[in-house]
C-alpha cells in the first residue's frame, strides 16, 4: 500500500477525529481513487467559510443526524474538496490549511504558494 504524503512531501498526518472526517471517515485527508471530489485539504473552520459554502449550496454547519453528520463549527478541522478551497479563495473566503495533514494531490487545484499564504504555521520549520 503506497504511503500517502502530504503538500511539503512527508508523511500525511491526521486531520481530525472529532469530528471525524475525510473521504474515507478515517480522520485522514487521504485521497483515493474513488474520491472524485478529492477530499484533500485539511481545512480548520470559519464562520465566513461556513456561509461562503452554504451560500454554494453546501451547507456544513447545519447538522444532518440521519446521515450521522452533527455539523461543524469554526474551529473545528476537516477535509475539505480541493475545488471548493480554491473557489473560497477566489472569494476572499479560504479558511486556514494544516499543511502537514493536506494531501499532495491538492497541488494540481491550488499552488504551494497559496497553501503557505494560508497556512496555519505548520510545517515550516
Amino acid at each position: 500500500m503506497p504511503e500517502h504524503k502530504n503538500v511539503l512531501g512527508t508523511p500525511l498526518e491526521i486531520c481530525s477525529v472529532e469530528p471525524m472526517t475525510g473521504f474515507t471517515r478515517e480522520g485522514s485527508c487521504k485521497v483515493t481513487n474513488d474520491d472524485i471530489g478529492v477530499h484533500g485539504v485539511c481545512i480548520q473552520v470559519t464562520e465566513e467559510f461556513l456561509e461562503f459554502s452554504k451560500n454554494k449550496g453546501n451547507d456544513l454547519s447545519t447538522p444532518m443526524p440521519m446521515s450521522g453528520f452533527l455539523g461543524l463549527q469554526p474551529g473545528d478541522r476537516w477535509c475539505l474538496c480541493a475545488s471548493r478551497w480554491k473557489e473560497a479563495l477566489e472569494h476572499d473566503a479560504a479558511p486556514r490549511v494544516n499543511l502537514l495533514a493536506t494531501h499532495e494531490v491538492a497541488l494540481l487545484f491550488v499552488s504551494l504558494e497559496e497553501l503557505l499564504a494560508h497556512s496555519l504555521d505548520n510545517g515550516l520549520a
